[in-house]
């Protein structure tokens, strides 16, 4: 049975990682610009055009290397923390309805970019360009976690609270940072109000190499605590209290999976904006093929993640082409019918 559950695993992940490479050719590709495979497999050899590239027209080495390959990364990167963080959000709250803005972080970061750009802009406008182009992401990075902390403190009192409590300590954090976001919005100018609408659309238009490099640590850190208490999660799932039994620390594993969700998702929030319904649709349907078991679960979730939203970046950038849609609006297109889906079964089920 183990035997066959790895292979299933390994078949699952190679396709997986498959669909991923060729969802991330074909956003390369794409695009107002038509570029050959050829010309982009010599650009991502040599990007510098000193070789391969040496042929190529300088403008095509800009599109495909500057513009296309780190958004596509970034992309990739972004769904990677939201599908794991919703396989983990949902096997910390035992509901495959779960979603890790449940802990806050999504509502921090969203605090965090409204004021930066309502509070923050004006002060900022008379600054250089690299700082106004840093300030929004980090600013929602440090109130995402900034949140989660709160949210932890407030729900894990003497350090044995249950995680419904985590649960209600962050829809009542979640809340309150609404209503100070929709004080913000009331405020906010009409430049402001849209710049800040468009970024809780979720969008790429900003993806650099500087902005990959930036969240890929975090990320990868998210993913490697998430991995490491794999086992306890499974374990976790048939209750609290039959954990402590078999010695999971229930409250320390708890802790580290809300910090991994505060540092994958809210760096991908930071990056990428408000992308909804990855962390609950990608989650449920690789557990749906591959089973609960979280050492599987959670980098199958990641690379199923990651190909989703580098194919809905790309939908999003073509589909209404010279204009350019949110790529949250795609993923949420996508993810609510889905959800509605699983809303039935819920309520069907005994």
């Amino acid at each position: 049975m183990a035997t066959a559950h790895r292979a299933s695993l390994r078949l699952a992940l190679a396709v997986l990682v498959a669909a991923l490479v060729a969802a991330s050719v074909v956003a390369v590709l794409v695009g107002p610009t038509s570029i050959s495979i050829w010309h982009v497999l010599a650009i991502a050899l040599d990007p510098w055009g000193t070789g391969l590239a040496a042929d190529i027209p300088a403008s095509e080495r800009v599109i495909v290397w500057s513009l296309r390959m780190p958004r596509a990364a970034l992309c990739a990167l972004v769904g990677a923390a939201l599908g794991a963080g919703g396989a983990a959000s949902q096997g910390l709250f035992r509901n495959p309805l779960a979603d890790p803005g449940l802990v806050g972080v999504s509502a921090g970061a969203t605090l965090g970019a409204a004021a930066c750009i309502v509070v923050a802009g004006p002060l900022l406008a008379t600054t250089g360009p690299w700082l106004r182009a840093l300030a929004l992401p980090i600013g929602a990075f440090l109130a995402g976690a900034a949140t989660t902390v709160l949210v932890v403190r407030l729900g894990g009192q003497a350090g044995r609270a249950a995680t419904a409590t985590v649960l209600l300590a962050g829809i009542a954090v979640n809340a309150f940072a609404g209503a100070v976001v929709g004080v913000l919005s009331h405020v906010a100018s009409d430049a402001e109000l849209r710049s800040f609408t468009f970024w809780t659309l979720g969008g790429m238009t900003s993806a650099t190499w500087t902005k990959v490099a930036l969240t890929a640590p975090f990320v990868g850190a998210s993913l490697a605590l998430l991995l490491g208490r794999a086992r306890e999660l499974d374990v976790y799932a048939l209750g609290e209290l039959d954990a402590r039994v078999t010695g999971v620390d229930v409250v320390s594993l708890r802790r580290a999976v809300i910090v991994a969700l505060a540092l994958g998702v809210g760096a991908a929030v930071a990056a990428a904006g408000l992308v909804g319904f990855v962390g609950l649709v990608i989650p449920h349907v690789v557990r749906l093929w591959i089973g609960p078991r979280h050492a599987g679960l959670v980098p199958a979730s990641a690379v199923a993640g990651a190909a989703l939203l580098v194919a809905s970046d790309a939908v999003a950038r073509t589909a209404l082409a010279p204009a350019e849609l949110p790529v949250g609006l795609i993923t949420a297109a996508i993810g609510a019918p889905f959800f509605l889906h699983l809303l039935r079964r819920q309520v069907r089920s005994p």
